[in-house]
């Protein structure tokens, strides 16, 4: 498939970008042309045809935002740092932090052509197709894990030990902080990774903090990922959260944003939870286990994040106007819930 526009307006002046990007890139021999993609819960995103220049703008959203969140900035870092790198990524064009020309900070890559993903059942494709798609997204995954962050000019690009602890501290308490009605399920399961945090092992990586099946982009006709897209959680941190948070496919069902929890995944082609890990291990030279924690802890973070878009929505600040419309405290509840089956 092919990443979905959008037909709303544009929430910026294509007059002050226009006149920004011909003085950044020179005179262009043709129109300005603007897309919103749609889809996204984040940072806006943008297709931006200029002359010969086919890109993609990612900016902040309007209004008010949480210290540190969507950060394009970093996003724009480690794009930059990985473009010699095994990790498929868009080469980046450049980063603006001025918020005067559009309202926000932005940055410009460069369009790559291929598929998105958005189902995990892939319905348009063949079991075989499917089978290759999975194995090529635990692929691009030890591929990912497989740099050092030192060798790319990451070694400060986060903090260097006990992860978990940290990010369980960061999303735990943006949670409490939400203005949204609590979510029993979710505080529950809270409460029971604190208990069970496992012990530092001192494993370092460059963690993309949202590694899934609708943030690749794949070969217009082979299984292959030719981008990683959507790097704003990335920071350094412990590989089997970003293998823990793709293997939220396995445990969630096709309504709870897409997993396929339910199917036949064997008529379907699609690889077993052992077999996609067991592929990602091999491909990396690693055996470290993933353990229940792991996967339990990106249903919480994720659940989290739908909590955010609840309190971004109910201000009016979310990065898809139909936001309010997926009920994202329910789908919240129901990660929760999910990570509450699997101890």
């Amino acid at each position: 498939m092919t990443v979905a526009v959008s037909t709303g307006t544009i929430d910026f002046d294509r007059e002050k970008l226009q006149a920004f990007l011909t003085e950044a890139l020179g005179p262009a021999d043709g129109p300005l042309n603007i897309q919103r993609i749609s889809g996204g819960q984040s940072n806006p995103t943008y297709f931006v045809d200029f002359g010969a220049h086919r890109m993609v703008l990612r900016k902040k959203p309007n209004g008010p935002i949480l210290k540190g969140a969507h950060a394009i900035e970093r996003e724009y870092r480690v794009l930059n740092a990985l473009k010699d790198a095994p990790a498929p990524v868009p080469a980046t064009i450049l980063l603006q932090e001025d918020d005067s020309i559009i309202g926000t900070p932005f940055y410009l890559m460069e369009r790559v052509e291929g598929r998105v993903f958005s189902d995990c059942s892939l319905p348009d494709l063949s079991p075989d197709e499917r089978h290759g798609i999975y194995l090529a997204m635990a692929e691009a995954l030890a591929a990912l894990h497989s740099v050092n962050p030192n060798d790319v000019g990451l070694s400060d690009y986060g903090k260097p030990s006990n992860y978990f602890e940290r990010q369980f501290s960061r999303w735990s308490r943006q949670l409490k902080e939400s203005p949204s009605a609590p979510i029993p399920e979710l505080f529950q399961l809270m409460d029971w990774l604190e208990q069970n945090m496992p012990a530092d092992d001192a494993r370092l990586g460059i963690a993309h903090g949202d590694f899934r099946l609708g943030n690749l982009m794949f070969h217009p006709t082979e299984p292959r990922v030719v981008a990683i897209l959507d790097w704003e959680l990335s920071t350094l941190g412990h590989p089997l959260a970003d293998l823990g948070f793709c293997c939220m496919t396995w445990v969630t069902a096709p309504d709870e944003y897409g997993g396929i929890l339910g199917l036949d995944r064997e008529a379907l082609g699609i690889p077993s939870q052992a077999e996609f890990v067991e592929h990602y291990q091999r491909s990396l030279g690693d055996s470290s286990p993933l353990l229940p924690f792991h996967i339990a802890f990106a249903l919480f973070r994720f659940a989290v994040i739908w909590v955010g878009i609840a309190d971004r929505a109910a201000a009016g600040t979310a990065a898809d106007p139909n936001a309010s419309k997926l009920s994202p405290l329910a789908f919240a509840q129901r990660f929760a819930i999910r990570g509450l089956e699997l101890f």
